[in-house]
């Protein structure tokens, strides 16, 4: 098949698309990938990028197509205008690069924003290919949830788009299982939802081979608490530093390591220094994801965390995915879907989304653990990761529907 990938973020970004589209050459496929300029998660465009682009243009045997786009920046408004900007120049600079190309199918990513599925419309229309949508953030509940909306009117508008956008779909992906009733609020009922989560890159597992990081500072008798991951509003970081500072005094050896950057990187980097925790709390930038199996290694616990809205109880956090395969002890503050799967398999334990006094206790029950009981712990994750989340067996029923769609659809024009 001839795979048109459509994605606001792809390499040298860090997202799980870049091992989706790795997949499908690896399987055969040809795919094009039409992306725009690399700015995240710093929001400005990367300097490697500035100075040679056409290195960026071919990626593990895909095309690469990008179009140009407004960075994140650092407020809402310049936020607004990357999403727009992309969805614009990917629709019109998209279709003209594209308008000879035969394709027979077209993956949408969406982790955020739906903007992306604009341009996914139109190819489908344009390119006469069936559109498969994989929906990893719920719009327009997201946007109201971290404060980026909160009139009605301005609500009711994104509504429209992502019903617009869901009617266009051949095949919707839900990233949870609780996604699909509001996904079908939205679309046509006669529209295919399907339930298929994330994955863990391959690189991960519990048996993975790595040294521990250098760069996580060596302690003895630290009992080490690790946060990988994007640092924004969503993970409700002001809970996590009240959880830390709660801690900071009564068990001085329990510290929190912070792997990843955002849009409040600033911010939390600022409110350690004014809560003197730089003793507890560590900040330590951003990685390639190839560098994580080793800060992994370094963990005595693994932490993910959402805040307290409707929207995020529906959602199983990327990142736990691939906590799971590491076969590490989990330490969550989540509601809903995340916190019953860590609950039922035994892997970790759930606090209360933004209740920072019961994470606080959650991290020094895992602390006080006999060192069995949570190598128990991280082996139950990782064979809960195996029952759903394995990545072979969930890319094989990928590339079916795909297949199955293609050739449904061209029969049908036919």
């Amino acid at each position: 098949m001839h795979i048109l990938v459509i994605s606001q973020y792809f390499w040298p970004e860090n997202f799980r698309i870049n091992d989706l589209v790795s997949d499908f050459v690896e399987r055969g496929h040809r795919v094009t990938v039409l992306t725009g300029v690399p700015n995240y998660p710093e929001g400005r465009v990367f300097d490697d990028y500035q100075k040679t682009p056409s290195a960026f243009l071919s990626y593990l045997g895909a095309r690469v197509i990008r179009v140009p786009m407004t960075a994140r920046g650092s407020g809402a408004i310049s936020l607004l205008l990357n999403y727009f900007t992309y969805a614009l120049s990917a629709s019109l600079l998209g279709s003209w690069r594209l308008r000879r190309e035969s394709i027979d199918v077209i993956f949408v990513y969406e982790p955020s924003p739906v903007t992306v599925g604009i341009p996914g419309a139109l190819m489908r229309r344009l390119l006469g290919a069936p559109l498969v949508f994989w929906v990893l953030d719920l719009w327009p509940e997201t946007l109201k949830a971290v404060g980026v909306i909160q009139s009605r009117s301005g609500l009711g508008l994104v509504a429209l788009l992502v019903r617009w956008i869901y009617r266009r779909c051949d095949l919707i992906l839900a990233q949870s299982k609780s996604f699909i009733p509001q996904i079908r609020a939205y679309s046509d009922l006669s529209k295919r939802v399907e339930y298929f989560p994330s994955w863990a890159e391959s690189l991960f597992g519990a048996g993975f081979e790595a040294s521990a990081a250098p760069e996580v500072p060596s302690q003895s008798g630290a009992f080490t608490v690790m946060f990988a991951g994007n640092i924004g509003e969503a993970q409700d970081f002001p809970s996590i530093l009240n959880a830390a500072e709660l801690l900071s005094a009564s068990h001085p050896h329990i510290r929190w390591i912070i792997v990843g950057d955002g849009r409040l990187g600033d911010w939390v980097s600022q409110e350690v220094k004014r809560r003197n925790l730089e003793s507890n709390v560590f900040l330590l930038g951003r990685f390639p994801v190839e560098r994580m199996p080793s800060f992994f290694r370094s963990a005595d616990a693994l932490l993910v965390t959402l805040k307290s809205e409707p929207i995020f109880s529906m959602t199983i956090p990327g990142k736990l995915q691939s906590y799971l395969a590491s076969g590490k002890p989990i330490v969550a503050m989540l509601d809903g879907e995340g916190a019953r799967l860590l609950q039922e398999s035994g892997a970790g334990i759930a606090a209360p989304s933004g209740d920072a006094a019961k994470l606080a206790a959650a991290v020094v029950s895992v602390s006080e653990m006999p060192e069995p009981e949570r190598a128990l712990m991280g082996r139950n994750g990782a064979e809960l990761y195996a029952q759903e989340f394995e990545r072979n067996t969930l890319l094989d029923r990928l590339e079916l529907w795909m297949k199955q769609l293609a050739v449904n659809y061209q029969a049908n024009r036919e």
